[in-house]
Order: C-alpha cells, then structure tokens, then sequence
C-alpha cells in the first residue's frame, strides 16, 4: 500500500504540473511554465521512486482456509468483505449468477485496463449476459478449490491464473490445482501466480427477534506470488498503477452480488 500512494501522489503531482503548463496554478506558487514543467518532472520522479519501493513478503504460519494452500506466501494482496441479509446458499447463487454488467464501472475500468483495445473473450472483455465467473474459470482462470462437502457446503472458492511467465515459455498439458500449487512452490524464476477466493462465513442474524433474517459475510482476497526479485518489481509497478481500480472493481463486484441476492434478481 505505501508504494501504491506513493505512484498516485506522484500522478497527481505531473497531472497538476502538467494542467499548470497549460495556466500556471499561481495558488500553488507555480507561476511559469518552467516551474510547471518541475513540477511534472518531481512527480515522475515520485512515481519511479513509488514503483521501486521493495514490496513486502507475507507468509502464512497456518493454513485455515483453501486461499492459504495454494498461495501460502504473497507480496501483493487486497481484502475485501461484505454483509449480506440471506444464508450462506443464497449468497453463494448469487455470487455465482452475477455478470459483469451488474458490477459498476466494470466496463468502463477494464476498458482503460485493456487500452480500450477489443480482444477475446476473457474476464478483461466479457459477455454481457454470462455469469462473470464462468467466465473467468472458462479463459482465464482455473478453479483451484470449490469444496462442496457436508462440513462444509458452499463455503469457498479459489480461482488462479498466471499472469506472468518467461517469454519463452511453452504451456504444455491441461492446466490443473496440482500443477499451479507445484509452479508456485518450485521457485522457477520469472513466474508471477494470482489467486483469489470468494469466502462465506454465517454472521448471525441482522436483526435479532423472532422475524431475524440470517446474515453472511461474503469476502474476496486476491493474493500475487512473483517467484524472483526481477519479476516482483516489473510487477509492483504494475499492481501499484492497477491497484485502486482493481480495488473499486471487487468492491462494486461484491455489492453486485448483495444487490442481487436482497433485491432478489431472478
């Protein structure tokens, strides 16, 4: 988080000096397009700095979830969570039923994402009326875990994708939960693995009486895995620009989802 505020206060800072080439922001003590070109030229410097700042290695002692398996150690991550007034069963159709058109500013944050160049279909350019996971676990993503079991029904979901490699790296064979739990553990350098789950927790009821609806806690984490030096900081500077959008899109992503199970969408 501190070199992604670093990279935006850096942006903000060429977006003022570069607004002040254009009309000088004497309140700002910019009084000459040559001031406003330092300006721009403090900011990129603030950005390079951001963008290289060492990211942080986090590991989990104890393994209590299926995100914790297969991605045991990360450098970038974002949580996020929210209640929803239904059980553990509704949320779960829910979240399972939801398209990209139900989240906002989905098409318009991927669009930028993409460069608004078009491309296949993908969870960066999906279909209006698909469910948004089944399109992710259909081109991009696997499914690395989505227990279903009577202990415990409907609780989680962990999704992975590599989303940086060698450049002469081949694929070969059927991409599987055992292959990405071995790419991630080997250490070959030049790999960069995500994974992210969406988890259900019962939250106890909303209102407690005898007309108490139930109550679930949805959350996401999205954990990144660079296996070397040099691969972790070509992404940091990636993820640290990302960030914020990736962050608003998983927060309106869930909001779809309580939108949907509260309002009762078909």
């Amino acid at each position: 988080m501190p070199g992604v505020i670093v990279v935006y206060l850096g942006l903000v800072t060429m977006f003022v000096g570069s607004l002040s080439s254009i009309k000088p922001f004497r309140f700002l003590a910019i009084h000459s397009r040559w001031q406003a070109l330092a300006v721009v030229s403090v900011g990129l410097v603030v950005v390079i700095i951001g963008g290289a700042l060492p990211a942080r290695e986090t590991r989990v002692s104890n393994a209590r979830t299926h995100l914790d398996d297969f991605m045991p150690v990360w450098q970038f991550s974002e949580f996020h969570s929210i209640r929803i007034a239904a059980s553990k069963e509704k949320v779960y159709a829910g979240l399972m039923q939801v398209t990209a058109d139900e989240i906002l500013f989905f098409r318009t944050l991927i669009w930028i994402r993409r460069f608004g160049r078009p491309g296949p279909e993908s969870i960066l350019n999906p279909s209006p009326d698909t469910p948004l996971l089944e399109t992710a676990t259909r081109t991009t993503f696997i499914v690395l875990a989505q227990p279903q079991t009577e202990e415990a029904p409907q609780q989680e979901i962990v999704l992975g994708t590599l989303v940086a490699a060698p450049p002469n790296r081949h694929s070969s064979g059927k991409k599987t939960p055992e292959g990405f739990k071995a790419l991630a553990a080997s250490g070959q350098p030049g790999f960069a693995l995500a994974a992210m789950n969406f988890r259900l927790e019962d939250c106890g009821a909303l209102s407690p009486g005898p007309t108490s609806s139930p109550c679930t806690l949805l959350t996401t984490e999205t954990r990144v895995y660079a296996t070397d030096a040099g691969t972790r900081r070509r992404f940091a500077r990636y993820w640290r620009v990302i960030y914020p959008g990736s962050s608003l899109i998983r927060r309106m992503w869930l909001r779809a989802v309580r939108k949907r199970v509260e309002g009762a969408i078909p």
